[in-house]
C-alpha cells in the first residue's frame, strides 16, 4: 500500500496498529504511530485508542501512558482498554485508580468497564471493594447482565467467599458455559472439590458442552479428592468433547491419575499428548514420586535436564525431587 504511494487513512491505522499488538510487534507499532502522527490521525479518537491498546499490548508501557494522557478525546473504549490491558499487565491497581477517574469524569461504565474492575479487584483480593461495585452494578441497572454476574462469580471465588459465588450463580436467569465454568472453579479454589463434581455432573446433565477450562478444573477437584472413580467419567467427556488434547486438560488428567495411583494412565495421558509444557512434565515427575516410583522420577528429571531447550526445570520439579530422598 505504501509503495503504491496510497496513503491510509483513520481506517487503515487502528487495523495496523491491532495487528501489530496480537503480533506482538513493538518496533513495527512504532513506524506505523510515527507514519499516524505525521499523517495527522492521532487526534481520531478509535486511532489513538487503537495505538494505545498496541502499546499496552507490546509491553510499551510509556508510550501507553504518555498516549493517553495526551488524547484529546477519549472514549469509554479507551477506558476500558487501559483498565482491561493494566489487569492483564498485572498492575490491577493501576485498573482500580482509572475507574475511579472514568467515574470523575462523568464516565459510564458497560459490562467491560465491570468486569476489568471486578478482575483488578480480584487480583488484589479487594473483598470490600468488589462489593461496592456489586452494589453499584445494581444501581446502574445491570443486575441481569450474564456477562458482569460471571464477573461477580469468579470475583467471590476468588476471593474466597463461596457463599456470595453461589447467590450470584442462583441468581443468574440464562447460564452460559461461562457461568458454569467460574462456579466450578469458584468451589475448587475454595477447597469444596465435591460440590464442583456434583455441579459439572449437573451441567453436563443440563445439555452443557464442557470446555477445556471446566474440564481442567473438574479433574482438580478429583486430584484433590483421589477420586478415580469420578476421574475416568469425566476424561471420557473430555475425549467426546474434544478437549483432551489441549494441553491444561492433558496436564490435569496427568495430575489427577498421578494423585488417584493410576501410575499407567497417567504415563498414557502424558505420552498421548500433541504438546507438552512445564505444568504436565512436573505432574508426572509430580506422579511418580507420589507412587513411590522414585527411579522413573529421576529419570524423567534427566530427561526434562537434557531438554532444557524444550523445559527447564522450576522449583516444583526440584520439590517433588528432592522429596524423592525423604
Amino acid at each position: 500500500m505504501r509503495r503504491e504511494s496510497i496513503h491510509p487513512n483513520d481506517f487503515t491505522f487502528p487495523c495496523v496498529f491491532k495487528a501489530s499488538g496480537l503480533l506482538r510487534l513493538p518496533v513495527i507499532g512504532k513506524q506505523v504511530h510515527v507514519l499516524a502522527v505525521k499523517a495527522g490521525q492521532m487526534h481520531d479518537v478509535f486511532v489513538g485508542c487503537s495505538a494505545f491498546d498496541m502499546c499496552s499490548k507490546t509491553g510499551l508501557r510509556d508510550e501507553a501512558r504518555m498516549l493517553f494522557d495526551e488524547m484529546p478525546e477519549r472514549n469509554l473504549v479507551t477506558w476500558n482498554a487501559y483498565m482491561s490491558n493494566a489487569v492483564l499487565d498485572r498492575r490491577p491497581l493501576y485498573a482500580v485508580y482509572k475507574f475511579i477517574e472514568f467515574l470523575r469524569a462523568g464516565g459510564e461504565p458497560n459490562s467491560i468497564t465491570f468486569c476489568a474492575f471486578l478482575n483488578a479487584c480480584s487480583d488484589t483480593s479487594a473483598l470490600e471493594l468488589g462489593r461496592q461495585l456489586h452494589g453499584f452494578v445494581m444501581r446502574c441497572g445491570f443486575e441481569k447482565d450474564v456477562s458482569v454476574l460471571n464477573g461477580l462469580v469468579d470475583f467471590y471465588g476468588k476471593c474466597r467467599d463461596i457463599g456470595s459465588s453461589k447467590m450470584v450463580f442462583d441468581r443468574i436467569g440464562q447460564s452460559n458455559h461461562v457461568s458454569w465454568c467460574s462456579m466450578v472453579a469458584a468451589y475448587v479454589q475454595n477447597d469444596e472439590e465435591e460440590k464442583a463434581c456434583e455441579l459439572f455432573l449437573r451441567a453436563t446433565r443440563e445439555g452443557v458442552e464442557p470446555t477445556d477450562f471446566m474440564v481442567s478444573s473438574v479433574l482438580s477437584a478429583c486430584s484433590g479428592l483421589a477420586w478415580l472413580e469420578h476421574g475416568r467419567p469425566v476424561h471420557a467427556l473430555a475425549v467426546k468433547a474434544c478437549v483432551d488434547g489441549n494441553v491444561f486438560v492433558g496436564s490435569a488428567l496427568v495430575d489427577m491419575y498421578g494423585k488417584c495411583g493410576s501410575i499407567e494412565d497417567a504415563e498414557c495421558a502424558f505420552d498421548e499428548m500433541p504438546s507438552r509444557n512445564l505444568i504436565t512434565w512436573n505432574a508426572m515427575v509430580g506422579g511418580y514420586t507420589h507412587q513411590g516410583h522414585a527411579n522413573m522420577a529421576l529419570a524423567l528429571f534427566e530427561e526434562m535436564s537434557a531438554r532444557s531447550l524444550e523445559v527447564k526445570p522450576n522449583y516444583v520439579t526440584l520439590v517433588c525431587v528432592l522429596y524423592i530422598g525423604m
